[in-house]
């Protein structure tokens, strides 16, 4: 029909661009240059490239339809090697110089996309076409189907390499946060600022002002007041490029800064995570234009009239040379108007009212432009961009009244208040049936765990588009809920018309989940994908929502809305990780006394996040020579093992012990102050958890130890049971596992190099067994525990971390007369296990309860409760069938394989043997010079002297007997001396 024309840079205005800086970049291979200024997709619009991408489902082709953060189609891949990115919103990267860009979903190229056949198999790929069709037969869909659809699932390419950019993350605190740089933003910031409060305003693009300079003649100069006002403000920061993504309880705000993005030679870290705490926050986001659905709204050319808009006085760039403009409300004229200004043609506006008088339209009308109410767009003609429309009546049936000889399809379905920051943290929205649109409810607003309303809205985001006193914006006409055009479109028009135009979602797909009973919004969403694409149903929502509800036969008020959940636009991964990548993802935690260790010769092993030495090989000497030389010294004489690790967590406050008491199985609150008493953790289900020796150092306070790998999640399951339970009651919690170094000194002459130090009486009188005393060993000040995790006489002395190697070395330098020796952890579990002590992560596997373990004893009679106890108490917890701790003594000299299952008689569904038990921990034990086990049986203690026989695959059976746990000193005589 017309002849067809490309995007180009008008020879003049752009209000964003320096036309004397131009900025060379690549698309698919072809050197493109743009302007400083530019985003990515207004330097391709200038250069003629109005298709930048293919869609999902069907491939089809796609052009930019937004201008904004709101855009769904115009999705790059970004850089090049560690740099490369996919799915980057052209729309709002700005152009740097040496871009390389490519298009996604497209292959062997954007033009010719073998993809595209999906376009003409339409029929059979309606909505939820997955789940009806790969189904049966199940070996087709294994080997057929699965593979197919794996390869075509997402969208654009996962990088391959590590990313070579830095990231940060920032903390800031303000009276008051205003989201939004508009001209609604600034008024709201001056007038918080007035208070004399700090304030903050965020504005997610690189200039101020939203729209207002774009849409009215002196936008621009009110912007420049506002911003001298509040830059004159010694207590206003204002931020551009930080996009706020997440509004949560307490007035907590996460927002992402761009600093150098894309550049990595700017010498800054690419973009800034901003944790940001907020006594009020004002939500001034403004709003989005929708889309209207007709026949084809989704080919390159079409676009919101917002954007056609934005791209002229914006950019200097014009989106086609005769632009047609579709609307069911007055702002769209805008558009009209500004193309006239370009020097642009505007052949038609179509107007679905049956009366266009507004101010704005008059002006139109007054330039020539002829406007077209009560019409319609019936289709679009073209497939790679617009080359004119089919005109037909909005009420009727869509018979055509002509076509528009047109390259550019500028339409406008009304505005959308952007409610994501307020629907964030659980404000509410109301239909406002007048203005066609959710607009947020003042009566339900975000009031956070705190009950405090703290959150407020100004500007269009409150659903106010007007804001006349503040831009001086003329009177408009109401709109007309356009939500198909025409208004009774043929059915095979539906099925063109698009509502998500990412994932390919169209009129007809959210009609066929209505009918087939999808009658929940959040159901209908996931069955169609409708709003699930990056750009989480920006500007497709509310239309989608309206054609559901019209299915339904409902009002839209009655289907609602789906879930806004954070991050309003897509976080780079990396921004969130910030520094926390490579060797501090996870970072090396060290003891005060890892560099002795390393000096010595240690042999690591993780622990945790922590590294704790194995075992001390010395010359040639193998780490298992070493760890039987290390556990001889201690038995023998007297040896030293760096406890640093275990978790030390403060408990205290009046309710301190009632709190305790619920934590533990045991009676914590009966404690004596300098006592120590073992306890077990459990989670609510009953399963043992941790455990550890609680001290009582006051009246009100503990010292509750746990395990090395515990410290970190017992103490979050202690604040969560604060906060989320038992909120009321007066207890304070801390983890100060860093703050001590913890030496423990062991064996029978350990008694002796603590008394050679000298500062404390250690005796058996002065200091019991399981109590402890504060003091100074050496000068230094300690507390020491009695209590021992190897069976011998042992002291577990913490020091301030500072002087933890001190200690360490006076201790060492004075027991040398006596072999004094460091042992590792290898050696501390085989102690251990001689003594039947349980280890928490062998004994233990998340279905073990203490009860299981022999523990019954470390469980409170007199208590009524304690976290786990009523789920002990169900039947299968309660059975005696459960398996129970046992030792194992192994029948042939060997050492039973860690893990190993027992047998037993019979089979079980599956064909394979049946099992009566396994081995938990399993050693040489160079104490009793033969191996050592234990293990959970079918009621266990009930079988000794029972032989049990342990298959190993591919070699002999192992065969041990059933016998008592405790393998060395059963009546604990060398403990309590």
């Amino acid at each position: 029909m017309t002849t067809q024309s490309a995007p180009f840079r008008l020879p003049a205005g752009g209000r964003l661009i320096d036309r004397t800086a131009r900025r060379d970049f690549r698309f698919d291979g072809r050197q493109m240059s743009g302007l400083a200024g530019d985003t990515l997709a207004s330097a391709l619009l200038a250069n003629g490239q109005l298709m930048m991408g293919r869609s999902f489902k069907y491939h089809r082709p796609r052009g930019p339809v937004a201008s904004g953060a709101e855009e769904p189609n115009a999705l790059l891949g970004l850089g090049q090697g560690g740099r490369f990115e996919p799915n980057q919103r052209a729309t709002t990267t700005p152009l740097v110089a040496g871009m390389v860009t490519t298009s996604q979903n497209a292959w062997p190229s954007l033009d010719r996309d073998i993809g595209a056949v999906n376009n003409w198999l339409w029929r059979f790929f309606p909505a939820g076409f997955y789940y009806k069709t790969f189904m049966y037969p199940r070996a087709a869909w294994k080997h057929v189907f699965e593979p197919v659809i794996r390869r075509a699932a997402g969208l654009g390419r996962a990088p391959e390499l590590p990313d070579p950019d830095r990231y940060e993350q920032a903390y800031d605190f303000a009276d008051v946060v205003v989201v939004g740089g508009g001209i609604a933003g600034l008024a709201a910031a001056a007038e918080a600022a007035a208070g004399g409060g700090k304030v903050v305003v965020l504005e997610q693009t690189g200039h101020w002002g939203g729209r207002t300079p774009v849409d009215h003649a002196d936008g621009q100069g009110r912007v420049d007041a506002a911003l001298a006002q509040l830059r004159a403000m010694p207590n206003v920061t204002l931020r551009r490029n930080t996009m706020a993504v997440g509004l949560y309880d307490h007035g907590y705000l996460l927002a992402r800064e761009h600093l150098a993005d894309h550049d990595p030679n700017a010498g800054l870290p690419r973009q800034r995570l901003w944790r940001i705490r907020a006594g009020r926050v004002v939500t001034a986001t403004g709003a989005l234009e929708r889309p209207l659905s007709f026949a084809g709204n989704d080919v390159p050319g079409v676009m919101l009239a917002s954007a056609v808009r934005d791209y002229l006085v914006d950019y200097g760039v014009a989106a086609g040379r005769r632009v047609a403009v579709v609307t069911n409300n007055d702002d769209a004229y805008r558009t009209a108007l500004a193309a006239l200004d370009a020097g642009l043609e505007v052949p038609i506006v179509i107007d679905a009212r049956p009366v266009a008088d507004g101010p704005l339209a008059q002006a139109v009308r007054a330039r020539g432009v002829r406007i077209a109410t009560g019409s319609a767009v019936a289709k679009v003609l073209g497939s790679k961009a617009v080359n004119g429309l089919k005109l037909c009546d909005h009420a009727g049936q869509g018979d055509p009244l002509g076509v528009v000889d047109c390259d550019v399809i500028a339409m406008s379905g009304g505005w959308s208040p952007v409610v994501h920051l307020w629907s964030h943290c659980g404000g509410k929205l109301i239909w406002d049936e007048a203005r066609a649109m959710f607009a947020p409810d003042p009566n339900r607003p975000p009031t956070g765990a705190d009950g405090q309303g703290n959150v407020t809205v100004a500007g269009a985001a409150s659903g106010d588009l007007a804001v006349s006193g503040l831009t001086g914006a003329v009177g408009e006409s109401p709109i007309l809920p356009v939500w198909v055009m025409p208004r009774n479109a043929t059915r095979a028009a539906r099925f063109k018309m698009w509502l998500d135009y990412q994932n390919d979602v169209k009129v007809s797909d959210v009609e066929l989940a209505g009918r087939e009973g999808y009658a929940s919004v959040e159901h209908a969403k996931r069955y169609t994908t409708l709003g699930m694409a990056t750009d989480q149903g920006k500007i497709s929502n509310i239309n989608g929502l309206a054609i559901l509800s019209d299915a339904l036969g409902q009002p839209i008020q009655a289907t609602g809305t789906t879930t806004f959940r954070p991050p309003y636009t897509p976080l780079t991964l990396g921004t969130i990780a910030a520094e926390a990548r490579g060797d501090v993802f996870q970072p090396l935690r060290k003891t005060p006394l890892h560099g002795w260790h390393e000096r010595h010769g240690a042999h690591w092993e993780p622990v945790g996040l922590w590294r704790r030495p194995y075992c001390y090989p010395r010359g040639t000497e193998t780490p298992h020579a070493a760890v039987a030389r290390e556990i001889l010294a201690v038995r023998g004489g007297v040896g030293t093992l760096d406890a640093s690790t275990l978790g030390k967590i403060l408990v205290k406050g009046p309710d301190a012990g009632r709190f305790l008491d619920m934590i533990y199985t045991g009676m914590m609150s009966s404690l004596p102050v300098g006592k120590c008493r073992y306890g077990l953790v459990c989670s609510e289900n009953g399963f043992l958890v941790d455990d550890g020796v609680a001290a009582r150092l006051s009246e009100d306070s503990w010292l509750v130890h746990t395990t090395t790998g515990g410290a970190d999640r017992i103490h979050a399951h202690m604040e969560d049971w604060l906060q989320c339970e038992w909120w009321d009651w007066r207890v304070y919690t801390a983890n100060l596992t860093e703050q001590y170094a913890q030496i423990a000194v062991v064996g029978p002459k350990a008694r002796t190099v603590l008394e050679r130090l000298g500062g404390m009486d250690v005796s058996a009188g002065a200091l019991p067994f399981m109590g402890w005393a504060e003091g100074r060993l050496a000068g230094i000040p300690v507390r020491i525990y009695r209590i021992s995790f190897s069976g011998e006489l042992s002291f577990e002395i913490a020091a301030p971390a500072g002087r933890g190697l001190e200690l360490w070395e006076a201790i060492h330098k004075t027991g040398a007369e006596f072999g004094i020796t460091p042992y590792g952890t290898e050696a501390m579990h085989i102690m251990r296990a001689e003594k039947g002590f349980i280890m928490i992560g062998d004994e233990t596997d998340g279905t073990v309860i203490p009860q299981d373990l022999g523990l019954s004893w470390a469980i409170s009679k007199k208590k009524p409760d304690y976290i786990g106890k009523r789920a002990q108490e169900r039947s299968f917890m309660a059975s005696p069938d459960r398996w129970t701790l046992v030792g194992l003594e192994s029948l042939d000299g060997r050492v039973l394989p860690d893990g190993a299952y027992a047998v037993a008689d019979g089979v079980n569904p599956n064909g394979q043997r049946n099992t009566q038990g396994r081995v938990t921990s399993t050693y040489f034990s160079p104490t009793l010079n033969r191996p050592i086990a234990m293990g959970l049986v079918h009621r266990g203690p009930d079988r000794m002297g029972e032989e049990l026989e342990f298959p190993v695959p591919g070699g002999a059976s192992h065969r041990a007997r059933i016998v008592d746990p405790v393998f060395f000193d059963k009546e604990g005589t060398k403990a309590n001396v």
